[in-house]
């Protein structure tokens, strides 16, 4: 160990005691341990925050000890955070700062900096309300809201990101400070798209929406039906009103006895999605979806709560890596090109979202992401078999994303990062300003985003 090295690890042992752990410690392997198994992380320390106190201590620990500090809530975007060196950073863990406190006459929940999407939606749901929640519900809602966001409500209502009233961090300073529209209102737009670069977050307050029940499900069929299936899929939405938000999958699965019958040792082509209409009308706009017969038909009146699950994200910490394109259309010669690719890749998902509407406008008084241009998304997905793995199967996904460049639009969406991917696309014209404001409010980078700007 250098002496640079000795002498932070003396600094954080003095200044934060038994809450620190090093590589040599029996615990620090589960402590830094990211949903994203593809990528392991070896920090040069650890801390798993219980409270405000610990994350003010660790900001002021790492700077005196020359080391920089990498937040992290669940770690699903561990990928992103792979370009980064570890080495000499501090990762602080917020997994457990959890709870949701929910104020049904104003409809904003105050969410801590480690809760999950499932807290607030479970929150919401006693009192008819709802929130722009992610495909997974235990993705954390700092993650997710200050990146953007797309939810299934993303059409209608925009991003996430939008829906972010104030948020509570610890700056690099130390300093504990609110930012809102009134109160630090330059932080608090570069929160909001920053990606995390601009302060660890204590808590956030989220704008809930009325939901009490809502049209939504899932059809799905054996993957060989895909030849129509997407077609169709894609003619629904060039028609489909900013009130349908509906996701296509080809999806193979492996025969693990932890799955469902009708998943395990398959492939299928799912859509899923949420109807935001009058159920006769949502009927009707199924309707050509419906004819081809699909095994599984689940589309009905659903409460909040089992929207958050509808999307049949791992339920467990799993290791993936994955590639992604915004497409300004998706054309006929599009559709072809994802039916086939879906089919003949070594892919586990290949997924392509609708987009557009609302989540492609900017906001007022937004901040520096408030919109994602293109009308879809396509996303590839491939889990990784084994750790000496993630070369190839990274080398398959962005392969299946290049193959999609000629409908490409020129933006990201920054929640779909994985490392080895230039991030300022997903920045857009706020890149610069960004930069700005990141020199003002950590001018020596203590902070480590995961997407950084």
């Amino acid at each position: 160990m250098s002496a640079d090295a000795d002498r932070a690890e003396f600094v954080l042992r003095e200044r934060l005691g038994e809450r620190v752990r090093f590589p040599e410690d029996p615990d620090y392997v589960s402590a830094v341990m990211p949903w994203n198994l593809a990528f392991p992380q070896r920090p040069f320390a650890v801390v798993v925050a219980e409270g405000e106190a610990d994350v003010v201590d660790v900001v002021r620990a790492a700077a005196e000890a020359g080391l920089r500090v990498a937040p992290q809530s669940t770690g699903h975007g561990a990928g992103a955070l792979a370009d980064s060196d570890l080495s000499t950073a501090i990762l602080l863990s917020l997994r457990r700062l959890r709870g949701v406190a929910l104020d049904p006459a104003t409809r904003v929940a105050r969410v801590c900096g480690g809760s999950t999407w499932s807290e607030v939606v479970r929150a919401g749901a006693a009192h008819g309300l709802t929130a722009l929640h992610g495909s997974a519900g235990d993705v954390s809602v700092a993650g997710l809201a200050l990146s953007g966001g797309l939810s299934f409500y993303a059409r209608g209502e925009g991003l996430t990101v939008n829906s972010v009233r104030s948020v509570r961090v610890v700056c690099a300073d130390g300093e504990v400070r609110e930012a809102s529209s009134e109160v630090n209102p330059d932080l608090f737009w570069a929160l909001r798209g920053g990606s995390g670069g601009f302060g660890v977050v204590l808590s956030l307050d989220v704008e809930m929406f009325p939901v009490d029940e809502v049209f939504a499900g899932m059809l799905l069929w054996p993957a060989e039906a895909a030849a129509t299936v997407a077609p169709a899929w894609a003619a629904l939405t060039r028609a489909a009103p900013e009130s349908v938000t509906t996701t296509l999958r080809i999806m193979h699965f492996p025969p693990l006895p932890d799955l469902p019958p009708f998943l395990a040792g398959r492939s299928v082509v799912v859509v899923d999605g949420v109807m935001r209409e009058d159920p006769a009308r949502a009927e009707v706009l199924l309707e050509d979806l419906r004819r081809l017969s699909p095994e599984i038909d689940t589309f009905g009146m659903r409460s909040p709560a089992e929207v958050v699950d509808l999307h049949m994200d791992p339920p467990a910490p799993t290791p993936a890596v994955t590639a992604h394109r915004m497409l300004r259309s998706l054309p006929d010669d599009a559709v072809g090109r994802f039916v086939e690719v879906g089919a003949t890749s070594p892919l586990f998902i290949l997924e392509a979202r609708h987009v557009g509407g609302a989540a492609s406008r900017r906001a007022v008084g937004g901040g520096a992401v408030s919109a994602l241009r293109g009308e879809y998304m396509v996303l590839a997905i491939a889990v990784v078999p084994e750790p000496g793995a993630r070369a190839d199967a990274a080398e398959v996904v962005h392969g299946v994303a290049d193959g999609f460049d000629a409908w490409r639009e020129e933006s990201s969406a920054l929640t779909f990062i994985d490392g080895g991917v230039d991030p300022a696309a997903g920045f857009g014209d706020s890149i610069a300003a960004l930069r700005d404001a990141k020199r003002r409010w950590d001018p020596h980078g203590l902070l480590l985003a995961a997407v950084p700007v």
